[in-house]
């Protein structure tokens, strides 16, 4: 059967643009059998450097500084959205508008609102949609899912997941637009805890209500220079700084929809983890640990002997895609190729298989439950959609 081509349009060539495509590059050969192959048409970014490398290096046929371009253009059949966060919202209604299913980073939008107005946009139109919770396409996670959904570590008691980074822990980073709540929204609640919350909920049960506390650590930052974007800019020492205006660090205790309680963590000024993203999940007949830093691994307790190491293999999630056997490791890039596959066939087929904009929806509704609780000490309910 031959594959329906997709002409794709991109919006914003920064990093997780870049990765975008790439992955759609990616993807046929992992998924020979897709029913869709992605055509890079057009790639959308105001910086000129952007747009010479989307033409010149990922393959694009064509890049416009303007995204409503990509927009308007009839021989674009999806777009990926990797714009900051305080463009979500505007371009993916744009999307909707033109009838366009999107890939979405998270924070899909600032806040839940936001959120919620771009799922039921999607939805009234009849879109499939995906987002970037890429952690749950790992191979270990796969079976963790698998082994929590069978019942065999029995009646799961309690969940810890942390993400812990050092991505902001230099003082002297930059206060790019990400510590700024009317661009970013909030801080890491939104960037790595919404990651942490989607996992819990995509292997234990969704959270239904919160306690909460958030810290800004690093109040004041350097002014960023002109181009500074990224998480890693620096500011220079004699820099003038301005305010952070979003958390630094966050905890959350939360009660599982199957009775079981969570504790979530978040931090993006830790010095000694790098991307320590972990999942932990017990249960009276056993436990399973899961590190991203060590992602082809998964800890297991399903014996009194204690915890053993279980290395992902084929059988485990898409792993046979793009490993042999066990003990060759897959990357983080092998993650967002696994999800441009999933978008690519929810498009060819109309039918939602990746990670959606409910999902994104539903990781909002945690983060905003989560301030509002620190805000006010007491336990707050997450709503449901």
């Amino acid at each position: 059967m031959t594959a329906r081509r997709l002409g794709i349009g991109l919006v914003s060539v920064g990093w997780m643009g870049r990765l975008h495509s790439r992955a759609y590059l990616a993807a046929p050969h992992h998924f020979p059998d897709l029913p869709a192959r992605a055509e890079l048409l057009v790639a959308a970014d105001p910086d000129a450097g952007g747009r010479a490398h989307a033409t010149d290096v990922l393959g694009y046929r064509s890049a416009v500084a303007d995204y409503r371009e990509v927009m308007a253009r009839d021989d674009v059949d999806a777009v990926s959205i990797c714009a900051p966060n305080f463009l979500h919202r505007e371009i993916a209604l744009a999307a909707i508008a033109a009838g366009k299913p999107f890939w979405i980073e998270k924070p899909m939008g600032r806040s839940a609102a936001e959120s919620g107005e771009i799922a039921r946009a999607a939805a009234d139109r009849g879109l499939v949609t995906a987002v970037g919770f890429n952690y749950r396409h790992a191979p270990a996670i796969a079976r963790a899912r698998e082994l929590v959904r069978s019942g065999a570590l029995g009646r799961i008691t309690h969940v810890r997941s942390s993400f812990l980074a050092d991505y902001s822990s230099d003082p002297r980073g930059a206060l790019t637009w990400r510590f700024l709540t009317e661009r970013a929204g909030s801080g890491v609640l939104g960037d790595l805890a919404s990651h942490a919350a989607d996992l819990v909920q995509f292997i234990a049960g969704r959270i239904e209500r919160v306690s909460a506390d958030v810290e800004t650590f690093i109040a004041e930052r350097p002014l960023p220079s002109a181009g500074a974007a990224s998480h890693f800019s620096r500011g220079s020492a004699d820099a003038p700084t301005g305010r952070v205006e979003n958390e630094d660090y966050a905890v959350l205790l939360a009660r599982l929809s199957g009775g079981a309680i969570a504790s979530i963590e978040a931090s993006r000024i830790d010095v000694g983890p790098r991307a320590e993203y972990a999942l932990e999940v017990y249960g009276t007949a056993g436990a399973l640990r899961w590190d991203f830093q060590r992602m082809n691994e998964l800890q297991l307790a399903d014996s009194p002997d204690g915890f053993r190491t279980v290395l992902a293999r084929p059988g485990d999630g898409e792993f046979a895609r793009f490993q042999p056997g066990a003990g060759t490791a897959m990357g983080f890039d092998d993650l967002k190729t696994i999800e441009a596959a999933l978008f690519l066939r929810s498009v060819a087929e109309g039918r939602q298989l990746a990670p959606s904009a409910d999902d994104a929806w539903e990781a909002a509704r945690v983060v905003d439950a989560a301030l509002a609780s620190a805000r006010s000490g007491a336990w707050t309910e997450v709503p449901a959609a």
